[in-house]
């Protein structure tokens, strides 16, 4: 029987065998020639990593630290998100997933150059609270805070909201 299955610790492998440490950058090519559609590469902190996605061939990234949940003292994803933007230098879409709660959240993200952003999360609890009404509903209240920060900073749209925007670590 593999370690994996009878939930061993065999190196490359996660004790619960639930990530595949196998995977390799040439799966990125493969499945880009294969089904001549557009992949997406989730859960990248580095610049390192953003610089493999593109060479190759992701469309596009997902800065994310899988919900920061398995590691204390991870990165949080709005962190790593401009060394990110910066490696992929418009090679591939940036998206951001990970601790978006309020339009203020979106707001910063976009300022730091992702592209959108994931909100499982939000959308799951409203999925728990009141099913599809409750997603809509925690949708709608995004995309209304996301106007009204939007607003404060005297922007139109949100192709208006620039790295000018933001203050603070996140800038640097």
């Amino acid at each position: 029987m593999a370690a994996r299955e009878r939930g061993g610790e065999a190196e490359g492998h996660h004790s619960l065998g639930l990530l595949d440490a196998g995977l390799q950058w040439d799966y990125v090519t493969e499945l880009c020639e294969r089904w001549k559609v557009p992949v997406i590469v989730k859960g990248l902190l580095t610049a390192e990593d953003a610089i493999l996605a593109c060479e190759h061939g992701a469309a596009g990234v997902v800065v994310s630290n899988h919900g920061g949940r398995q590691l204390d003292g991870a990165v949080a994803s709005l962190d790593a998100l401009p060394e990110v933007v910066e490696a992929v230098a418009g090679r591939a879409e940036v998206y951001l997933d990970g601790g978006v709660r309020r339009g203020s959240d979106v707001v910063m993200a976009l300022a730091l150059g992702a592209r959108a952003v994931l909100v499982g999360r939000p959308a799951m609890y409203g999925l728990a609270f009141g099913g599809e009404k409750g997603v809509r509903q925690v949708l709608e209240i995004l995309r209304d805070e996301t106007e009204n920060a939007l607003a404060l900073l005297g922007c139109r749209s949100p192709a208006e909201v620039t790295r000018a925007h933001v203050t603070g670590a996140r800038t640097q």
